[in-house]
């Protein structure tokens, strides 16, 4: 059911799969104007000619979050196609887990300029724009993994507690933007793809015995966005009622 003739103009990082994809489709079903962004163009344009080809208002771009002049120029390709953003999903993330004594330090880098960096690229690209306009909002994912530490997710926890804490230090320096955390917990996603450390792989595959769908992820983003510009969702975890995570 469509919100409008028109919805918010949204954009989500890390569109092509998983998470970021299931909020994608849910929100254009919705009725929103949906900016998807990643590095895989080929998955994004499959996505975005989909949704259009039912009816939804969807476009994309190529999109390094690592980089701020990518941030600013898929902010700039939003406004020009749909106007002014409403709405930012800084979903994009990657979690190639490891012991510490592995010494996988290239590894420790992507994920604090993916899951750090890119967060805060996504906040610098829109504030301006939605402080001007004294209304948006910021959606940042963050992670069970940020409210408690697990063994070989040293680094990939400490970077989902800093968007939880950029996030809420954020909130307290504004009265006119939201700002909202989601922290899922296991979801089925390609996420885990990226452990090249074989013993933090086979832990994972058997925490992820329990996972729920991208689309429960998707459904709490849309509860989050869809109250009045007055009230804030700060935080929501979501998670497997059967999981003990």
């Amino acid at each position: 059911m469509n919100l409008s003739s028109q919805g918010k103009v949204v954009l989500v990082t890390g569109a092509s799969s998983g998470i970021g994809e299931a909020i994608a489709r849910h929100l254009a079903a919705r009725g929103h104007r949906v900016v998807l962004g990643a590095r895989r163009t080929d998955r994004l344009q499959v996505v975005a000619a989909e949704l259009n080809e039912r009816g939804f208002r969807a476009a994309f771009l190529t999109l390094d979050v690592t980089r701020l002049d990518s941030m600013q120029a898929f902010v700039a390709f939003a406004e020009s196609t749909f106007g002014p953003v409403d709405v930012i999903i800084n979903n994009a993330g990657v979690m190639p887990l490891s012991p510490l004594n592995a010494l996988k330090v290239d590894e420790w880098n992507r994920m604090i300029d993916v899951n750090i960096r890119g967060v805060l690229h996504g906040i610098a690209a829109v504030l301006p724009g939605m402080e001007a306009r004294g209304r948006g909002q910021i959606i940042n994912v963050s992670s069970i993994g940020g409210h408690a530490s697990f063994p070989t997710a040293a680094v990939y926890c400490g970077t989902k507690f800093a968007v939880r804490a950029i996030s809420d230090s954020f909130r307290k320096e504004t009265d006119v933007i939201r700002v909202t955390v989601v922290s899922p917990g296991t979801v089925e996603s390609e996420l885990a793809d990226s452990i090249t450390d074989e013993g933090s792989r086979k832990a994972m595959k058997d925490f992820r015995r329990i996972a729920i769908t991208p689309d429960a992820i998707a459904r709490a983003v849309d509860y989050a966005i869809e109250q009045p510009d007055d009230v804030d969702v700060s935080e929501l975890i979501v998670r497997p009622t059967a999981s003990p995570y």
